[in-house]
């Protein structure tokens, strides 16, 4: 059994290294650029004119400056919703950039991925410690009865709201702990947390995704598979960090580490 999921956190960690390595993926993000920001409309070493209009984006450009919305070369003024799919399928492209409208608490921006991102070229891989069986435990998902909004800092030093669906609880070494999640769309849960070994050892906060709990709460909680958040990878993503109570006193020494 121990090898069987050894082998399957094998294809895990491979499969994170190509998410991480796409054209697309997070190593190439090169900018992120709030348009609030730029009330002239101007984003920097991006063409065309960016403004917001109520529920959008709305891009204003001219054929010579060399974008294209949905494949096609553009000019005229178009409104943007935020892009729900990765970035590859971003709608506005730049010759092989793609420019991701996304949106936070009424705040519009847009994300600059381009695959010759420096970062990218230079990647080298992820420290991750092997699988070990200590650190996959069960645990117990208990919902709140409505769910809970706190304000966190995120990466880029401004404080948003994180949405907190419930409290997953699990035993290490003989001790309870607890973590505040949320639940993603699919059921499954998500939590952002901090331990003994942030900053010494490990990235300052990391990533726990959990199957979605069955009909009585239960599900794993695999510190093995442990994630780096975007943030670790390029400087411009908004991670949330850890919510409160969330940063525990054991050394998680599993999982994803850290960039090598």
């Amino acid at each position: 059994m121990t090898t069987d999921a050894s082998d399957e956190w094998k294809k895990w960690h491979e499969r994170r290294l190509e998410t991480v390595t796409a054209p697309y993926g997070p190593l190439a993000l090169t900018a992120t650029h709030w348009l609030d920001d730029y009330p002239e409309g101007r984003l920097p070493d991006i063409p065309g004119n960016w403004t917001t209009d109520g529920d959008a984006a709305v891009l204003t450009a001219t054929r010579p400056d060399g974008l294209t919305v949905d494949g096609e070369p553009f000019e005229g003024r178009v409104r943007l919703a935020a892009d729900a799919g990765p970035a590859a399928a971003a709608r506005v492209g730049y010759g092989e950039r793609r420019l991701v409208v996304l949106v936070r608490e009424g705040e519009w921006g847009v994300r600059d991925f381009d695959p010759a991102a420096g970062a990218r070229l230079r990647f080298r891989g992820i420290e991750a410690t092997p699988y070990d069986p200590r650190w996959s435990v069960p645990g117990r998902f208990t919902p709140y009865a409505d769910e809970r909004t706190v304000r966190v800092e995120n990466a880029d030093g401004r404080r948003r709201g994180l949405g907190l669906g419930g409290e997953l609880a699990f035993t290490l070494d003989g001790r309870e702990h607890t973590l505040q999640v949320s639940v993603e769309g699919d059921g499954s849960l998500w939590a952002v947390f901090a331990d003994a070994t942030s900053g010494n050892g490990s990235y300052r906060f990391r990533f726990l995704r959990p199957a979605a709990p069955g009909p009585d709460g239960r599900t794993t909680v695999d510190f093995n598979r442990s994630q780096l958040p975007p943030c670790a990878f390029a400087d411009h993503f908004v991670c949330p960090f850890p919510p409160p109570g969330n940063t525990l006193d054991v050394a998680v020494t599993a999982g994803e580490r850290q960039p090598a």
